[in-house]
């Protein structure tokens, strides 16, 4: 499949790309506010590997939230 350039791309693609890139920047700020606020007693392994892994695309701040966070 050939790459299509920004201006090649349906207006409903460019806001399916656009509504991602919001879903993924909000859920990084979500994870990086949560480990920085929360004491490290209450976070599973350390909150730098946890930082670190909050930038790994949407997986990462759902990990996170999911595996990362003791109830």
């Amino acid at each position: 499949m050939a790459r299509k350039k920004w201006s090649e791309l349906s207006r409903g693609e460019r806001g399916l790309i656009g509504g991602a890139s919001v879903v993924q920047v909000v859920l990084l700020i979500a994870a990086l506010v949560d480990i920085r606020r929360r004491p490290a007693e209450r976070i599973r392994g350390a909150k730098r590997v946890w930082t670190v892994a909050a930038f790994v695309n949407f997986l990462g701040p759902i990990a996170y939230f999911v595996f990362g966070r003791k109830r």
